[in-house]
């Protein structure tokens, strides 16, 4: 438990994986010893307390070294854990008092397991001769923040960046011209699109999947195949993004940071590439506490949603793998991101999508939205910082069923909220409730579909696929 940290949540120190020399085991305990209290440390041997306001990410159940997910309670607490403060709530609102908001759009790199359980004082020493020490120490007094950046930079910005990494805070525009899918293109042309999502089968049998999938084709340009959402194992992504392509079905690929290591990334997308899979939707993925028993490693991801858009966008736009080896056919996709308007404070919220913008995304797909006179504040931000001409953003529309799933979503999914008068609505419903909840889409669709900055509808149907026929049609936008 540490000090100055609010999260409060005490993790042990990872050790090393490799036998290391006396003196390096005696400077690393010597270093837990002092950051172990005051920071929380545990010695992930990557050091970012420079850059997240001097509260150490590692602390997050998840492990995000990026950004909070979009599972922060309206408490500002951890859904995985909601006796905890959400650390990266706690960062954000640190950072904004100190005034560094600008140093948390920075990528950062995920963990060098060869590094962690191993001291960076030494390291930081090395650096600090390289630089020059008297040049370092008189950087400590000097009012030039730009030159005292430049000199803090030389030091410690090498450290957190590695040479295989080299995350910046910059945005990548795509490398391409040709739109690398129908999805895209219709996005450029201005068109207001509709995608919908396709629940994976719980069995090996395609049929039910083609049959919703027949279902939704000629009313949708997308349709998008959830990666073991609620952390329950279906069909995989890939596997329906095939039996899409074969109906001739635009598909799009997601992929969970929960359930996939940096190694299977890349292969999954060179691989989804020889299948016509042209769409990469990245998440984090709902943690396994919300999946059936037994459950799985709880600790953290290998790599997070915001370094896979970096790693992807790098394959195809650098055409390198992360370890640098050359890729001599890059794979080509639309590469998108998930996004939660209502999680956090809207400015807050906007940093992090911001930070994936940078990284690569190039849509965003929201979580449900239930108010859409609240995305406005969160559209704004986003528009002071020069984004919406750099995202297409589809915005999460669910059909209501019973009002037994409108309580679940509302109380137990994760940066899903409904107001009080649509619960309402469906409560008074009783048989009907199916209707009404189709009715409240509709008044949804058509408070949404006019807002600047929103590219298209993405439907959740949650299983009742038979239904966006007529909810698109209804709702007056036809897709070819």
């Amino acid at each position: 438990m540490s000090i100055i940290k609010p999260a409060r949540r005490w993790q042990p120190a990872f050790y090393p994986f490799k036998k290391e020399k006396f003196s390096a085991r005696l400077l690393g305990r010597i270093e837990l010893a002092v950051k172990g209290p005051v920071f929380g440390c545990r010695m992930c041997g990557n050091c970012l307390l420079q850059e997240t306001a001097f509260i150490c990410p590692m602390e997050c159940p998840k492990g995000m070294r990026n950004g909070p997910c979009g599972g922060i309670t309206p408490e500002k607490n951890c859904y995985v854990d909601e006796s905890r403060k959400c650390v990266w709530y706690a960062i954000y609102e640190r950072s904004r008092k100190m005034g560094r908001q600008k140093m948390l759009l920075e990528v950062l790199p995920p963990l060098d397991w060869y590094k962690v359980g191993t001291e960076t004082w030494g390291v930081v020493v090395r650096q600090v001769r390289k630089t020059g020490i008297w040049t370092f120490i008189r950087s400590l007094f000097l009012k030039d923040k730009i030159k005292k950046s430049e000199v803090w930079d030389s030091v410690f910005k090498t450290i957190r960046q590695p040479a295989w990494w080299m995350g910046d805070s910059e945005y990548h525009k795509p490398a391409y011209e040709e739109p690398a899918s129908l999805l895209e293109k219709k996005l450029r042309n201005g068109e207001f699109v509709i995608a919908t999502e396709v629940s994976p089968p719980l069995g090996a049998n395609p049929a039910k999947i083609i049959r919703e999938i027949e279902l939704v084709r000629p009313w949708v340009t997308a349709v998008n195949f959830t990666d073991a959402s609620s952390a329950s194992p279906k069909m995989s992504g890939i596997a329906c993004c095939k039996v899409a392509n074969d109906l001739n079905c635009e598909a799009v690929f997601q992929i969970a940071a929960r359930d996939t290591t940096r190694t299977g990334l890349q292969s999954a997308v060179i691989g989804s590439g020889q299948m016509g899979v042209r769409n990469i939707l990245c998440v984090t993925g709902d943690n396994p506490r919300v999946g059936p028993s037994p459950a799985s490693d709880m600790n953290f991801v290998d790599v997070d949603s915001v370094q896979m858009l970096w790693i992807l966008r790098r394959m195809r736009d650098e055409g390198i793998y992360l370890d640098g080896r050359k890729i001599k056919y890059p794979p080509k996709f639309f590469l998108g991101a998930a996004t939660t308007p209502f999680a956090s404070d809207p400015e807050l919220q906007a940093i992090r999508d911001q930070k994936k913008i940078n990284a690569g995304a190039q849509f965003f797909q929201t979580n449900l939205i239930f108010e859409p006179d609240r995305l406005d504040q969160w559209l704004e931000q986003l528009d002071k910082r020069d984004l919406l001409d750099k995202v297409y953003i589809l915005a999460g529309i669910s059909p209501l069923k019973s009002y037994k799933i409108a309580r679940y979503l509302h109380d137990k999914v994760p940066g899903v909220f409904l107001p009080k008068d649509i619960l309402t609505r469906m409560e008074k419903a009783g048989d009907g409730a199916s209707e009404e909840g189709f009715q409240i889409a509709l008044e949804l669709i058509d408070s949404i579909k006019s807002k600047k900055g929103i590219h298209g509808i993405h439907l959740m149907t949650m299983g009742w696929e038979e239904i966006v026929g007529r909810l698109v049609a209804e709702s007056g936008i036809l897709q070819q």
